[in-house]
């Protein structure tokens, strides 16, 4: 007895062909909801069987990259009260120290009248020709003067003096600056950071940085520098000790 079996024929359509193969898939995700569904590898769109959301296959498949937010502008300041490095937006007016938690002003002010007011702040301090600050201690980020000062006033960055300035106390500052076309006396030593004069300065200067005599400066008095520039055209009158040691 032959127990053999012939396998059973392949299925054929109306027309004796082979079944059609299955198309080829991809699994999208809804954009909107997030659902996933298989859909033509070759369509163009298709609606979500969820939420029924029409979108684009090839967009989902293939997002366009995120454009790059721009690189914000900062800047490196120090906490007035515990002493922590801080870097905060250039356009920002203020900050929290993130070690003490204290308040940081960086905002810019103007004195154009009698002020009496101590200021704190990393932003620019101006007094104008008509201001005057009085029984001040202030500590700022940098101060341009051009009138009245009575008091104590630290300007770590920058102390730019004009000629119409009037100044009774001490100051500070990491660079001492003198605009051209204007001039400046002080009968103590002047001990700065650093120095730039384009106009004239009548004072001893010490620094252990770079003390830079623009072309057009006018500078009268002893100096001892880390460094000292002077450009062509400049006038020095004094007696020079540059070097490390010199200060």
């Amino acid at each position: 007895m032959n127990t053999h079996r012939d396998k059973p024929p392949p299925k054929r359509g109306a027309a004796g062909s082979r079944a059609p193969s299955k198309p080829d898939t991809v699994p999208v995700a809804c954009p909107r909801c997030g659902h996933e569904q298989p859909e033509p590898r070759t369509a163009y769109s298709t609606i979500c069987k969820q939420c029924h959301e029409h979108f684009r296959i090839g967009e989902t498949l293939h997002p366009s990259p995120k454009p790059q937010k721009p690189a914000i502008a900062r800047k490196r300041i120090t906490c007035f009260q515990c002493g922590a490095d801080l870097d905060v937006p250039i356009a920002a007016e203020s900050t929290m120290c993130k070690r003490c938690s204290s308040h940081v002003d960086l905002r810019d002010y103007l004195v154009a009248q009698t002020v009496s007011k101590n200021f704190r702040t990393y932003g620019r301090l101006l007094i104008e020709e008509k201001g005057y600050l009085l029984n001040t201690d202030s500590l700022v980020g940098e101060a341009i003067v051009k009138g009245r000062f009575i008091g104590k006033l630290v300007a770590q960055r920058s102390l730019e003096i004009h000629s119409s300035a009037s100044i009774k106390g001490s100051f500070s500052t990491g660079r001492l600056i003198v605009p051209p076309g204007n001039h400046f006396r002080w009968a103590q030593a002047l001990r700065v950071g650093a120095a730039e004069i384009a106009g004239e300065l009548v004072a001893d200067l010490h620094t252990a940085g770079t003390v830079l005599l623009k072309s057009t400066a006018r500078f009268f008095g002893d100096v001892e520098a880390g460094n000292l520039v002077v450009e062509n055209g400049a006038v020095f009158v004094g007696a020079a000790r540059i070097g490390k040691t010199a200060y």
